[in-house]
């Protein structure tokens, strides 16, 4: 029994099979599963404090300042007061507190706006509109047209014929095309009847709550008969309904159970490796101050030993203090004052520095997206300086690198290649958005939408050339897509791939239109007259066959077989006639592959009636049979796919989205690795990974990993590394000497290969190269390869892939997406990128910065990262250095004080130093320095190379700075105490007193620290040279003020230095040692950068010269000259095409309503307005009819048409 419901906390059994009865709340409580709420934040209003505090007192510093303070309030060891570490300290708690909370509020907004959406649920026999979060496992809700589903159901009715619906995953996949799903019959006849869906009690036992997006198991148990459910059954949170007026569904799994939020992963707190490295170097210089402590509390045990016993006549010693207790009071005393070597503004500042550079992303107008009004966004303020330290770039392709959406570009009919504009020369033309485009107005039904450019394709469908028209009646009439008509002449493509609708979409604007299919029927309207073909037969695509074909009955009785499919697998099976035509279209289609367009080729035979009737009965027979379905249906496909006539060929562009291939090359320049993560086939995404330029024709190898067992995948990577190295050697030779480093307890070495390469691997072998014996052969391939593309990975994969990366290799990583199929990667990564202005914003919400093109990702890396790197380095190293001088100075000091503790500068100095005299420049130095500007940075985009090699800030940079300190202090002691040691006035009067020195030492210190920050700077602004002189001039209204009468007659206790500024900074030898002291400090400094650029000059020298040199803006890039590419590499359409759907169309389990009745006279009935104004270059199919993307104005022509063929005009 529970006593006051504690029973709650009892950890949860492991659910090894989830078991549902449907409209059953009091069943489905017992086993405590979880409800529809989801919860993102981490505090609540009582646990904010407690929690944060605990949190940031994690922190080595914080915690090592809070012991401080309590030191300091301790009056026999306290030589400084209270308030310069408790202000501080408080003022970083606070800010952080801030941050801290309104990160939360604002997550705690977005688990309310989710959780309080409205949703219809059955209970009690009646529909009730209720919250997202308070529907539970069990309950059947209703969900109308463009709803979210609400949580993972199983589907149990719809309104579209035959239970039918359409989903939109895009926040699951970052994909716009529908997908469909079906319920079973058993369910679907329950249709909308709330009765007899409130006494609907089925069983559902399925799997229990996974991550696997895309699998499902489970059985459905009514009136005593089991059914099968799958994926094909289930309704996923995060998708879209579409095209469906309602369909309803029973809940499965809830909130933090559903697959959406199974694939979120689990947050970690992320951490920059400075971060890492200062703590680290935070504990050494602990261990150095304890040293320097110890030095001087021994120093003063035998001061007080030898010296202090002559100072007790008028100095007495309390009761039982002797020398050691002296020592160990000094000991905590120095570790007060020497505090300054970790100052807590050190920490304030890197905060103040990170969201300053956080704010320049935010405001980049070159990363704001115009067209979807959708700005860059840093939405974390702690990574910024990682971005300019990045080796691994991890990509997801479909709405990442590409848009998903599919243009008909260019076309070879009968050995005639058709898409080029040539101007009356006979010269091509480039296609820009001003070319003149193919009027349609001929053909009523045309689609708006779809662009044109070559008018010598219209006209030959005009002039009813036979091949031509031929060509585009195959397209209209070989497709498994659905048709939609809802108002006559507004016809609507549901395609289950984009390539599909893309030529389907041309043949209806070249006046070929497809209008309606059943079962056993194709409808088309050729050239305004409108055609019935009945549809005898569907060869369905599959990977093996890569073809598709249909054969097909005209209106006049004639038989056909249409087929399209990649162009090795066709050309095998053409007529011997057809060799010449095929010769010709060989080359169009390496021309096409070229420019990196997916080819296509399209062939027919004219079948005798006789023959047909005898194999279709053969295909009866073996589509009934139940040994070697499969094989015999191939062998029948294979007998009647032969002796095909050759008709052409299509190329259809993926488009990419702006920019993409130019920001991988420079993303290359500047040696970052890019691996591709994709769940697309193999064929797609190599494809694509040639037109972004990721793989390229000139590539050495670009080896295929498709091993189907272990054994398999690890002579295939060996393989590999033996062609990229033949002398490879083994495993344990890789690893780095310092590999401590990795959190495997060994780190990789960076190989160098001859020659560059590429790696493909598809899902299946992948699993197997991640498991512990093969991972670090796949690792070590991988790596030694320019680029990687792992196909069919799953949303785990993608993020194991990132971990093995991270615990291998000493580098930081970067995975940009846009889907829910990202977000565990996203999260895996040190820094994380969504896409946002897409349809899917998953990835966004869990990314550390979002932005609406990939294309960005260069100016972030290459531009705010970098110099965020350069400025934060820069900022460590100068106020280590201006920290432990200062500090130093205290340490000397104390051989000549007799270890009592002592301060050498005047306590307000000591408080002010980093507050206000020291603070302003070098923040100034961290927000506007830059060594070159951001044309310079994408020019030389070899300048983000020093960042992943840590050349800017590491341990050996961080001990040159103690180095450098140990020399200035030294100078900044020395030179004074001998300046001023028996030294009197130009009056005669004594100068020589502690307070003048004092005075002289914390001058000499800021002018010697202020000139160093001058020489670290790259970039004067107006600003900088403000805070620079301003801080100077502050010091010395400071000074004076603080050691004016006034002051000194207000409170005498606070301001002992009355009159010592007045008195010494008069005096000439003053500033002599201030300016002797000041060229001694930075004389070293000057002459050692000189020697280091004369001699071996880094690549930002050798840049900040040119620039230097150059003195104006520099010429734009030269512009490649266009060249002739050919390819023997082809991706079809074929390729993306998924296997199963000839059988749901002949079926007749994929229908809409009917069409509505049409008028003979194919009258054209007006469209509303899209909104929609096409300046694409071609034809663009957006596979949920949404306007294409179209090329902004500004955006650099892309490699691809940098890369366009040229042609003989004569040809």
């Amino acid at each position: 029994m529970s006593f006051f419901g504690l029973d709650c906390v009892r950890k949860k059994e492991i659910e090894l099979e989830r078991k549902i009865r449907a409209n059953d709340r009091e069943y489905n409580l017992s086993f405590r599963y979880a409800t529809n709420a989801i919860k993102t934040c981490k505090y609540n209003p009582f646990t904010f404090l407690p929690l944060n505090l605990f949190e940031q007192f994690q922190r080595i510093a914080n915690a090592y300042f809070l012991f401080l303070l309590v030191l300091q309030v301790i009056p026999q060891i306290s030589s400084l007061s209270w308030f310069t570490t408790v202000v501080p300290l408080v003022l970083v708690l606070t800010v952080t507190a801030a941050k801290d909370a309104t990160d939360d509020i604002n997550r705690h907004k977005s688990d309310n706006q989710v959780n309080n959406r409205k949703v219809e649920v059955l209970i009690d026999r009646k529909l009730r509109s209720e919250k997202w979060m308070d529907v539970q496992v069990g309950d059947i809700i209703k969900l109308e047209n463009n709803q979210f589903v609400t949580a993972d159901l199983l589907l149990l009715s719809s309104s579209e014929p035959l239970n039918l619906v359409y989903i939109e995953t895009a926040e699951l996949d970052g994909e716009t095309n529908l997908k469909v799903r079906q319920a079973l019959t058993v369910t679907g006849d329950l249709g909308d009847d709330i009765e007899k869906l409130a006494d609907f009690n089925g069983e559902v036992r399925c799997e229990p709550p996974n991550n696997r997006l895309d699998r499902f198991m489970g059985t459905l148990s009514v009136a005593g008969q089991k059914y099968p459910l799958d994926n094909e059954k289930i309704l996923l949170r995060g998708c879209t309904l579409r095209n469906t007026e309602w369909c309803f569904g029973l809940v499965l799994f809830g909130g933090p159970e559903t697959k959406l939020m199974q694939n979120c992963g689990k947050s970690t707190f992320k951490r920059t490796s400075v971060d890492r490295l200062m703590n680290v170097l935070v504990l050494c210089i602990f261990g150095f101050l304890a040293f320097m402590c110890t030095v001087l509390a021994i120093g003063n045990y035998f001061w007080e030993m030898n010296e202090g016993a002559q100072f007790t006549v008028f100095l007495p010693r309390q009761d039982g203090n002797d020398a050691g207790f002296s020592a160990f009071l000094t000991f905590w005393s120095y570790v007060i004052i020497l505090n300054t070597v970790v100052p807590i503004s050190l920490y304030v500042s890197v905060e103040i520095i990170r969201l300053g550079n956080s704010f320049y992303i935010d405001w980049d107008r070159k990363m704001y997206y115009a067209r979807n009004d959708t700005p860059a966004e840093a939405r974390t303020t702690t990574l910024n300086e990682e971005l300019g330290q990045i080796k691994y770039v991890f990509s997801d392709k479909t709405g990442t690198l590409t848009q998903n959406i599919m243009t008909f570009n260019k076309c070879s009919i009968n050995g005639k290649s058709y898409g080029e504009v040539f101007d009356y020369t006979g010269q091509r033309l480039e296609i820009t958005e001003h070319t003149e485009t193919v009027d349609f107005s001929f053909n009523a039904l045309a689609d708006p939408r779809f662009l044109f450019h070559d008018h010598s394709l219209v006209e030959a469908v005009k002039l009813e050339d036979h091949g031509v028209h031929g060509f585009f009646r195959l397209l209209a009439l070989c497709h498994t897509v659905m048709a939609e008509e809802k108002k006559e002449g507004e016809i609507f493509y549901q395609a289950q791939s984009p390539d599909e609708g893309a030529l389907v979409t041309a043949a209806r604007n070249f006046g070929f239109v497809f209008r309606s299919r059943t079962p056993d029927s194709v409808t088309i309207v050729e050239m305004g007259k409108q055609r019935s073909y009945d549809l005898l037969s569907i060869l369905d695509f599959n990977n093996v066959r890569k073809r598709m074909s249909v054969i097909v009955r005209s209106p006049e009785g004639k038989l056909s077989l249409l087929c399209k499919g990649a162009d090795t697998i066709i050309y095998e099976r053409l007529h011997q006639s057809c060799n010449k035509l095929m010769d010709v279209t060989t080359e169009h289609l390496n021309e096409f592959a070229g420019e990196g367009l997916r080819t296509l080729v399209l062939a027919y035979k004219d079948l005798d009636e006789e023959y047909f009737k005898q194999w279709q009965q053969r295909h009866h027979e073996a589509s009934t049979t139940l040994d070697d379905r499969e094989g015999q249906l191939d062998e029948l496909y294979e007998e009647i796919e032969k002796d095909l006539m050759l008709l052409g060929a299509t190329a259809i562009e993926d488009k990419l989205q702006d920019g993409v291939p130019q920001t991988i090359e420079q993303l290359s320049k500047a040696d970052i690795k890019i691996w591709v993560l994709t769940g697309d086939k193999q064929e797609t995404a190599e494809n694509i990974g040639y037109s972004c330029n990721l793989l390229r024709e000139e590539m050495n190898n670009v080896f295929i990993v498709t091993g189907n067992s272990p054994d398999d995948v690890r002579t295939e990577l060996r393989n590999a590394q033996t062609s990229m190295k033949p002398n490879a050697a083994e495993d344990d030779s890789v690893f780095l000497p310092e590999g401590s480093e990795g959190k495997g307890g060994k780190v990789m070495s960076d190989e160098v290969v001859n020659g560059e390469y590429g790696l493909v691997i598809n899902g299946h072998s992948l699993a197997y190269a991640l498991e512990r014996g093969l991972e670090l052969e796949f690792l070590r391939t991988a790596c030694m390869c320019k680029a990687v593309i792992c196909c069919r990975v799953t949303p785990l994969q993608k993020a194991q892939v990132v971990e093995l990366v991270k615990k291998y290799k000493k580098a930081v990583t970067l995975a940009i997406g846009d889907g829910a199929n990202d977000v565990s990667m996203i999260k895996a990564a040190h820094i994380g990128v969504g896409i946002s202005g897409q349809e899917g914003m998953q990835a966004v919400l869990s990314s550390d910065y979002s932005f609406a093109q990939f294309r960005f990702l260069q100016r972030l890396l290459l531009v705010h990262g970098r110099w965020s790197y350069l400025r934060m380095c820069k900022f460590l190293r100068y106020f280590f250095y201006k920290n432990f001088t200062f500090t130093f100075v205290h340490f000397w000091y104390g051989f000549f004080c007799g270890f009592s503790a002592q301060t050498v500068y005047d306590e307000w100095f000591i408080t002010l130093y980093n507050l206000v005299y020291t603070a302003l420049p070098v923040l100034g130095m961290s927000l506007f320095d830059q060594d070159v500007n951001d044309v310079w940075s994408f020019q030389h985009p070899q300048l983000y190379v020093p960042g992943q090699l840590n050349l800017y800030f590491s341990k050996k940079a961080f001990f040159k700075c103690v180095l450098h300190s140990c020399y200035s202090s030294l100078v900044l002691f020395f030179i004074p105490y001998l300046a001023m040691y028996d030294t009197v006035r130009d009056d005669g009067k004594d100068v020589a007193d502690y307070q003048s020195f004092a005075l002289l030492t914390q001058t000499c210190l800021l002018f010697a620290v202020t000139i160093q920050l001058g020489l670290e700077m790259s970039y004067w602004t107006a600003v900088n040279t403000f805070f620079v002189l301003g801080s100077l001039t502050m010091y010395f209204a400071v000074t004076f003020t603080m050691y004016s009468n006034g002051m000194f007659l207000m409170i005498p206790s606070a301001f002992p230095f009355i009159g010592t500024a007045r008195n010494s900074l008069n005096q000439p030898n003053v500033w002599l040692t201030i300016l002797l002291t000041s060229l001694l400090c930075v004389l070293p400094v000057v002459t050692y950068r000189f020697l280091f650029i004369q001699l071996c000059p880094t690549i930002n020298d050798m840049v900040m010269f040119k620039v230097r040199q150059a003195k104006a803006t520099p010429p734009p890039p030269p512009r490649r000259a266009r060249m002739r590419r050919t390819s023997s590499r082809r991706s079809g359409y074929a390729f993306s095409h998924a296997q199963g759907y000839g059988d749901l169309v002949t079926s007749g389990r994929f229908l809409r309503r009917p069409a509505v009745s049409r008028s003979s006279g194919l009258a054209h009935v007006g469209r509303p307005s899209t909104g929609f104004s096409p300046m694409g270059r071609s034809a663009g199919y957006s596979p949920t009819g949404r306007p294409q993307n179209t090329k902004a104005p500004d955006v650099e022509v892309t490699s691809l048409q940098m890369y366009r063929t040229i042609r003989d005009p004569a040809l």
